[in-house]
């Protein structure tokens, strides 16, 4: 069409020279004297002149034409592009409102989410939420030197916990806890959380006490496979309310509740429940630089938490006051003598702090709990201690936390890249009050008046999600004057390996 066009367009020029040329060619033979006196002459220069004015006359009409078709096919040209203009125009509108459609109708769809922090649902609101997660814990224990011990060698599943959270109406949360692990099912977490806003918060049910440094710490970021020695003395999961909140972006957090008291850190009902038999519990923590660029200090967290039951009333309890303290490798240390029951005031404190730097972080807290207890007509306020201070390192420069660690370049052994190592050590210690002993509500034959403990370890942290451990935990008794036997303290010092591989989203 292009060369065709080009063609046409030459003609004019060309049409117009002729045209020039035929009418010169008239005027020299009108002027030319050789002809103008003969009269044959003059009527054959007539039809020549005739014939030229037609072929004038036609070369004119065709360049009239050719003129006129260039100015239609240009006409036809601009037109066919106003109206290709016009259908991309249509289509880029009809794509607009597709996309606007597409958008309005994404707005009232549930959105689907799956990564390694669990799956999730959620409302196009935002207003329900539904999260699952989980928890696989696969130990291993290896007693050594534990001829007069009661420390069994071998694997355990230590926890097998399918998490379900969410929230309902944009301001109530829940988490339903399950645990297959160990040798019972139990339910561990079933509560509502109201959440106004960070600083205001209403938790109803089954949970956490707001009470031990270590306690509180999320099971598939604790650092070694057990908890220390300290957490013996604390509170753990029990039901009950609490308000609760974070302030000035999470530089001061607070807890205050009010729980049935009657559980120790194990979960074991250790004191009968009765009428207004009911703890307090209360915690107050402090991060005063987490708002701030100061990095060294960022990681810096200090507080007090403690709990207080009033005028306990002397129980009929079977199990006793506690059904005991035991060491890492979970082999029992101390218990009261049979009878010995909780009867009035009893009251903890513990002083709490951590600080996490780059790939150094610390941890430790201290525990003290009173409580009044009963045997026969004999009472007496007991008063034991405990402690711990725990330190990691990350050797491969990662960030460590009070949350645990995410490797930076998880595990690819393609790329080069290893996920993060952590060596971690620990000391603790528990002392007995030496009443117990003298006053006749414990035995040394049965049980020691204090125990104190080392550890070593290293966790590989392949990802946010799989995790391996190995550790060493040695402990020393002092003041066992008995024999090995069932339900009695190790008779020498426990000395066991770890092992631990976890999946956690």
């Amino acid at each position: 069409m292009k060369r065709q066009r080009h063609r046409q367009v030459n003609l004019i020029p060309l049409t117009i020279t002729a045209v020039v040329s035929a009418q010169c060619a008239f005027s020299a033979l009108a002027a030319d004297p050789a002809t103008a006196n003969p009269a044959t002459a003059n009527s054959g220069e007539a039809d020549e002149i005739a014939t030229l004015k037609k072929e004038i006359q036609a070369l004119e009409k065709k360049v009239d034409e050719l003129e006129q078709r260039q100015q239609a096919q240009a006409v036809s040209a601009q037109s066919g592009q106003q109206e290709a203009l016009k259908q991309v125009q249509i289509l880029e509108r009809e794509r607009d409102n597709d996309q606007d459609a597409a958008a309005e109708l994404a707005k009232t769809q549930p959105k689907l989410a799956l990564g390694q922090n669990g799956f999730s649902i959620r409302s196009a609101d935002t207003n329900f939420v539904v999260e699952f997660h989980g928890v696989l814990q696969a130990d291993s224990r290896t007693f050594f030197q534990d001829n007069n011990n009661n420390g069994a060698d071998g694997f355990l599943l230590r926890r097998a916990r399918p998490i379900l959270t969410g929230t309902v109406f944009h301001d109530f949360d829940f988490n339903f806890t399950p645990d297959f692990g160990g040798s019972t099912v139990q339910i561990l977490d079933a509560y509502v959380n109201y959440h106004y806003n960070s600083a205001l918060q209403l938790e109803v049910g089954k949970f956490k006490a707001p009470v031990g440094l270590e306690a509180l710490m999320a099971d598939r970021d604790i650092l070694f496979n057990e908890r220390s020695l300290a957490t013996d003395l604390v509170p753990n999961r029990d039901l009950g309310a609490e308000l609760h909140g974070d302030l000035f972006g999470g530089a001061i957090s607070y807890g205050l509740g009010l729980f049935n008291g009657d559980t120790d850190y194990n979960g074991t009902t250790v004191n009968t429940p009765v009428e207004d038999d009911k703890a307090g519990e209360g915690r107050l923590f402090f991060q005063p630089f987490i708002g701030t660029d100061f990095n060294p200090l960022r990681g810096l967290g200090f507080g007090v938490a403690g709990s207080y039951l009033a005028n306990r009333p002397p129980t009929n309890s079977a199990t006793g006051l506690t059904p005991g303290y035991t060491t890492d490798g979970q082999q029992k240390f101390f218990t009261y003598n049979a009878g010995v029951n909780a009867a009035g005031d009893g009251w903890r404190v513990s002083p709490q702090a951590y600080y996490f730097y780059g790939p150094l972080g610390l941890l430790g807290e201290y525990v003290i709990s009173d409580q009044r207890v009963s045997l026969a007509k004999k009472k007496a306020a007991l008063a034991n201690t405990a402690w711990e201070v725990t330190g990691s390192l990350v050797l491969t420069g990662d960030d460590a936390s009070y949350n645990g660690v995410t490797p930076l370049h998880p595990f690819n052994p393609h790329l080069g890249d290893w996920g993060a190592l952590q060596l971690v050590g620990r000391f603790e210690g528990l002392d007995i009050d030496g009443k117990a002993f003298t006053d006749g509500f414990a035995s040394s034959s049965k049980s020691a008046s204090a125990a104190t403990a080392w550890s070593v370890g290293l966790n590989w942290y392949l990802n946010r999600n799989i995790r391996a451990d190995v550790s060493f935990s040695r402990t020393l008794f002092d003041d066992f004057l008995g024999k090995a036997a069932p339900g009695v303290a190790p008779a020498q010092p426990e000395n066991v390996l770890f092992t631990r591989v976890q999946l956690a989203f």
